[in-house]
């Protein structure tokens, strides 16, 4: 039992009074003469010790209606904790994530846990609630009550440990605070551990809400696998985490016209493969029909118009190799010696390659400095007689420089396999027995680059700062055979790729997405992502000849989006959501000292109220009180 006031009970000093009062009430009895002395005998003992009783009765029922007046003032209460003299808060996280799309025993987890946190918390309670895009501090459920009932799912994915993190943040900086986090989630298994740590103040509530089936079917991803002068081969990635399953229709649309379908059957892993126009714009989305997770039934892709990166070469040797790797079908390349550059067209390149030339002229510096600026691209080929101060100026910005020609013969041994230009199915394997390509000379250089081959002693043959690649190396026959090796081909070609980023096939919400848009804005003019009403401006740097636009949490709803500028449409581009949730495995949880487990929410928020449920007691006292009175007032006037 607790009290209110509990400076009030002080006054039970106050019983010594009566006690004191009783001790010291002496009363003297009259004598009088009576012939028979042994009757009056008799008669004087019994009045004395009827007294006696009458005395102790009323002395103990005016202590105890004293006690209960006390008591009742103090305001006696029972509670499981401290409820007048701890302050309590309350935050509640909602996992709103794609996941909570599988169905319980009472429908989709996440529209069940809504309804019962709107019927088990009091509408005038102050609590906060936290969802993975919102957060509702300091408020009540009837003041978030539709913004809970319209909640929709989120791409916005929180691990568990990310979320208990931002739960822990909401709450007060206050001492002597019981703080009570109720995180409800499905709990999905994630990269990221979960180690719920808690203070001696604060309790942990898990409600874990569990689907009846773990079963889903969901397209994993779509690739070009093959192209051809007439079709392209688009191949379709589908995976099952449950039964197998016979026959699964799989639907091909483009701008909503359904133009293929197929089934296929399904137990672990499976694929299909559409065949593709070339040369014609596709808005496509993949459907299947799954009854678990909706989120992953579809997938969107895009296939534009192909962007072609310009190059070009400024020669001074023979560029039959170049003209080999940038062909007229990827790529606009462009030849020219060093005393016909026309300086105009340098704004208009994506990437311009040094052939082997012995002497930069100041102009052309200048150029290419600017050039780079602008995001360009930069391949440098040294001759084996170069001008090092003239190359060495061009290099200053980019933390290079060219030292002595070394007429020593090396062989080009290793592969920075983790290299952008090479992590993308270039090798199927790394590869550590081949024929080395070599060279009989080279330049010794000083750079913070990196490197992307090396020489057997760790030199570097490539390296790259920034946007521009470096060979140490003259690549012309004499001094070298690595035109004649495997590696040129993917080396140049990705590079030129990487010039001119153009858009995948489709992008995943929540990641660093970037991409190139060849077009040329006026001053004040910005690009814009549209799609049935929905207009987001992405981050987006403008350079000469192209627009680098990045994205990662925004686009958030999958869908093919088109490319503006004010009424001009561009390009389109595709985004779908992030497939990590379609795998439904579950962490276990296990209690532990202030936290509880559970997977019920009315559960955790009866034990709430059981545990700050007030159970007052004053009116007791009061009743007890007034029935001594009433017992007192009958002794008085019935006892003899």
């Amino acid at each position: 039992m607790q009290f209110k006031h509990p400076e009030l009970l002080y006054a039970l000093f106050l019983l010594l009074i009566p006690i004191i009062v009783h001790l010291f009430q002496l009363r003297k009895f009259q004598k009088v003469a009576f012939t028979n002395v042994a009757f009056l005998k008799e008669a004087t003992l019994q009045t004395r010790k009827s007294s006696q009783i009458k005395k102790w009765l009323i002395l103990c029922t005016r202590l105890l209606l004293l006690a209960a007046i006390v008591f009742a003032f103090a305001q006696p209460f029972t509670s499981k904790s401290d409820a007048f003299k701890t302050k309590k808060e309350t935050v509640i996280y909602l996992d709103n994530s794609f996941s909570l799309q599988a169905k319980g025993n009472q429908g989709a987890l996440l529209k069940r846990a809504i309804q019962d946190i709107i019927s088990n918390v009091s509408e005038s309670e102050n609590i906060s609630l936290l969802t993975n895009d919102n957060t509702y501090k300091n408020t009540t459920i009837k003041a978030i009550k539709n913004d809970l009932l319209q909640l929709g799912y989120s791409s916005n994915k929180l691990t568990s440990q990310a979320a208990l993190l931002k739960s822990n943040t909401i709450f007060s900086k206050q001492k002597n605070t019981l703080r009570h986090l109720v995180f409800i989630s499905d709990f999905q298994q994630d990269a990221a551990n979960f180690n719920p740590k808690v203070d001696s103040l604060t309790n942990l509530h898990l409600v874990k809400l569990q689907p009846i089936s773990t079963s889903n079917v969901t397209i994993d991803s779509v690739y070009i696998s093959k192209k051809t002068a007439t079709a392209i081969e688009l191949k379709v990635l589908l995976k099952n985490s449950g039964s197998a399953i016979e026959s699964l229709p799989v639907s091909l649309f483009s701008n909503d016209n359904l133009i293929a379908k197929t089934s296929v059957a399904i137990e672990g892993d499976a694929e299909t493969i559409f065949s593709l126009p070339v040369n014609e714009v596709i808005n496509g989305k993949i459907i299947i029909d799954d009854s678990n997770l909706q989120f992953d039934n579809s997938l969107f892709f895009n296939i534009n118009n192909g962007t072609k990166a310009n190059v070009l070469s400024i020669n001074a040797v023979n560029d039959s190799f170049l003209k080999r790797i940038y062909t007229e079908n990827e790529f606009n390349y462009t030849a020219t010696i060093e005393n016909q550059l026309n300086y105009n067209i340098i704004d208009q390149q994506h990437l311009i390659i040094l052939n082997e030339l012995q002497t930069i002229p100041n102009a052309l510096v200048s150029a290419l400095k600017q050039f780079t600026k602008q995001s360009g691209i930069l391949i440098i080929i040294p001759s084996k007689n170069i001008n090092k101060q003239s190359y060495n100026q061009l290099l200053a910005n980019h933390s290079s420089n060219f030292n002595n020609l070394l007429l020593t013969e090396k062989r080009i041994t290793t592969i920075n396999y983790a290299h952008p230009l090479y992590n993308n199915d270039v090798f199927e394997k790394q590869v550590s027995n081949f024929q080395y390509p070599k060279v009989t000379s080279f330049y010794g250089v000083s750079s913070n680059g990196t490197n992307v081959l090396q020489f057997e002693d760790g030199k570097p043959f490539l390296y790259q700062n920034k946007n521009v690649y470096i060979f140490t190396a003259a690549l012309n026959n004499e001094n070298s055979n690595f035109i004649n090796s495997p590696l040129i081909v993917p080396t140049l070609y990705n590079i030129g790729k990487h010039s001119l980023k153009t858009p995948n096939l489709y992008y995943t919400i929540g990641q660093e997405n970037t991409f190139d848009v060849d077009t040329q804005l006026q001053q004040d003019d910005i690009l814009s992502l549209v799609n049935n009403g929905i207009n987001i401006i992405p981050r987006q740097q403008y350079f000469n000849n192209k627009v680098v636009v990045s994205t990662s949490k925004d686009p958030s709803i999958a869908n093919t989006y088109t490319i503006k500028n004010k009424n001009e449409n561009i390009k389109n581009i595709s985004y779908n959501y992030n497939r990590d949730e379609s795998n439904l495995t579950y962490r276990n949880l296990s209690p532990s000292k202030n936290i509880t487990v559970s997977d019920s929410i009315i559960e955790i928020f009866n034990t709430l109220k059981s545990d700050t449920k007030i159970n007052a007691l004053w009116k007791w006292f009061v009743i007890f009180a007034l029935a001594l009175l009433i017992i007192e007032m009958g002794i008085l006037k019935y006892f003899k």
